[in-house]
C-alpha cells in the first residue's frame, strides 16, 4: 500500500545575525543553513497494517507524512501510496487518503462540527445514504452523537480529536495518517481514542501510519514500528523486538528504612552502598533505583537485604519508552 524509497527532503533557511546591523548585513550577504528532515527514508506498509512511526521531536516524522500526502515535494526519493505519486496530487489519490494533524485543526472553530461534516459531504461528492451510514457509524464508535449540534470553539480538547477523526473518516479512506492523534488528551480520552482506532482498523482494513509520543498508544495498537532520529530510519521491525532488549534488564526499586537505635534488626542501611551489578540512582525521596541485568536480580536482591532493613522493594520491566530513548541515544539499528 505504501513503498518509501530513498525519501529526502532538505530545508534551506536563513541565517539572520542578530540587532539591526545584523538585518542591514543580511541585505547584501546572506548565510543558509540546510536541514536534513528526512534523510534516504525507505520502508514498505502492507495494505491493513498499523505501523507506529516513531521518533524524537524534530526527527522527521510530521515531514514523511506531508510528503506522503502530497503537501510538500520531496527533494529526492520516490514514494507511492496505493500506486499514486503523491506529488503529483490527483484527485483520485486525495479521495483515497487521510491526514489527521493533532495540532491543528479542519474544523470550521465557530460552526458545530456537523456543519463542517456537510460540507466535507460535498467537497467529496459523498451519495448521502452512505454519507449518513458512515456517519452513525463514526458517532456512535466514539460517542459524541450529542456534540454534534455544538459549536467547535465550546467542546473539550477529546471532543475535537474525536470529531477531527470522524471528519478524516467520512469518506472512508484507505489509507490513514495520524500526526499525534492523541496529544494533550487526559488518560481516559486516550484510552477512548485508541480503542476506536484499533476497532476501525479491524473492521475496514485500514493502513495506519502512526506517530505518537505515548508509549501506550504504540504498544496497544502497533504490532511493527519504524523509528528514525535526525531524519533517518534506525529501527523498522517489530515492537516485540524492541520490547525484548528491554527485558535483558530489570529495575529493582526499594526504600531504605530509618535505623532506630535501641531496636533489634534496625541497623540503617549504608550511605555510600554500591551494587555489585548494575547502576544505581537516589531520588529525592530516597529512594534507590538499580538498573540490573535480568540473571542478575536475585543475587542483588540478595545482596540489598543483607546490608539492612528496607521498605517497598520492587522488580519491574524497564519501560519501552526508555528502551526507546536509548535507540535514539545510540543513532543506531536495534540488533
Amino acid at each position: 500500500m505504501i513503498e518509501v524509497e530513498n525519501l529526502t527532503r532538505i530545508f534551506r533557511t536563513y541565517k539572520k545575525q542578530p540587532g539591526f546591523w545584523g538585518g542591514v548585513q543580511g541585505l547584501f550577504k546572506r548565510e543558509f543553513e540546510e536541514t536534513r528532515a528526512a534523510d534516504n527514508i525507505s520502508f514498505s506498509i502492507k495494505e491493513g497494517e498499523l505501523v507506529g512511526f516513531l521518533g524524537p521531536n524534530g526527527a522527521g516524522k510530521t515531514t514523511t507524512l506531508k510528503m506522503l500526502s502530497g503537501l510538500i515535494y520531496p527533494t529526492s526519493g520516490t514514494a507511492r501510496v496505493a500506486g499514486f505519486d503523491p506529488t503529483k496530487r490527483e484527485n483520485e489519490y486525495r479521495r483515497l487518503f487521510a491526514l489527521v494533524l493533532g495540532q491543528k485543526n479542519q474544523l470550521w472553530w465557530d460552526l458545530p462540527a456537523q456543519e463542517s461534516f456537510y460540507l466535507l459531504r460535498a467537497i467529496y461528492g459523498l451519495d448521502p445514504k452512505q454519507y449518513q451510514a458512515t456517519l452513525d457509524e463514526l458517532v456512535t464508535l466514539l460517542g459524541v452523537r450529542e456534540k454534534l449540534n455544538v459549536m467547535v470553539r465550546e467542546l473539550s480538547l477529546g471532543e475535537r480529536m474525536k470529531m477531527e477523526l470522524i471528519a478524516a473518516l467520512l469518506h472512508r479512506p484507505r489509507v490513514l495518517f495520524l500526526d499525534e492523534p492523541t496529544i494533550g488528551l487526559d488518560v481516559v480520552s486516550q484510552k477512548n481514542v485508541r480503542e476506536f482506532l484499533r476497532d476501525y482498523n479491524r473492521r475496514h482494513k485500514t493502513t495506519i501510519l502512526l506517530t505518537s509520543h505515548y508509549m501506550a498508544d504504540i504498544s496497544s495498537l502497533c504490532e511493527r514500528v519504524i523509528v528514525i532520529d535526525h531524519g533517518k530510519k534506525i529501527y523498522d521491525g517489530g515492537l516485540d523486538r524492541i520490547a525484548g532488549a528491554g527485558a535483558r534488564q530489570r529495575i529493582i526499586k526499594f526504600k531504605p528504612r530509618p535505623g532506630l537505635s535501641g531496636l533489634e534488626g534496625s541497623n540503617p542501611f549504608p550511605a555510600d552502598w554500591q551494587p555489585v551489578q548494575g547502576t544505581a540512582k537516589t531520588g529525592d525521596d530516597g529512594e534507590i533505583l538499580l538498573h540490573v541485568p535480568s540473571e542478575q536480580v536475585t543475587t542483588v536482591c540478595q545482596q540489598i537485604l543483607t546490608q539492612g532493613a528496607v521498605d517497598d522493594i520492587t522488580i519491574q520491566d524497564v519501560p519501552l519508552e526508555d528502551v526507546i530513548t536509548e535507540l535514539f541515544s545510540r543513532g543506531v539499528a536495534a540488533k
